[in-house]
């Protein structure tokens, strides 16, 4: 009886290691997904501000990404989020995001558009204590590219004067993707 149960045990293992070993080698062979290149397309970049002068300071840190779409069309998001102060007269936090769509119809030339919602939170010295609002603007712009940095121009189609939140419609711009 004892070799019969030592021989149960033994065929027992051995069809254990049949099982695990046939595991083993089916995984091996069984065909692999392809990997994701989403990744590969992603570039972060974005824009750091500080201007100081004079009674004013205006300090913006303005992160991004974009996904390639092809090496003609990439879309992306961003966030943005300042501090300006302009001495015995008021001091504004922004921030919020924004939506960007890019077009490089020829290598040197990009072509953008600009979705932007900020919040803007204003203390004044004076007759109002604060202001408070949303503001939108739409950016179409247009730079000179040279590899992953690009200098242009945008205008805000949406600007609007009594905001304060932009000076003018018309804003310089540099864009660095990594």
């Amino acid at each position: 009886m004892q070799n019969g149960s030592l021989f149960s045990v033994f065929k027992s293992a051995s069809l254990s290691y049949l099982l695990l070993f046939a595991v083993h080698l089916a995984a091996q062979t069984a065909p692999l997904q392809p990997k994701s290149d989403f990744w590969q397309h992603v570039q972060i970049g974005g824009g750091l501000g500080v201007a100081i002068g004079s009674g004013y300071t205006d300090i913006t840190v303005a992160p991004s990404g974009i996904y390639n779409f092809n090496p003609f069309v990439s879309a992306g998001v961003g966030l943005q989020g300042s501090y300006v102060r302009a001495r015995n007269n008021y001091e504004a936090y922004i921030y919020g995001g924004s939506l960007i769509g890019l077009v490089n119809p020829i290598e040197q030339l990009q072509l953008s558009v600009e979705l932007e919602q900020v919040r803007v939170n204003r203390n004044f010295v004076g007759p109002y204590v604060s202001d408070n609002f949303w503001n939108t603007a739409l950016f179409l712009g247009a730079g000179f590219r040279a590899q992953n940095v690009t200098i242009g121009a945008r205008y805000n189609v949406l600007y609007n004067k009594n905001d304060y939140v932009y000076s003018d419609p018309f804003m310089p711009f540099v864009r660095v993707y990594f």
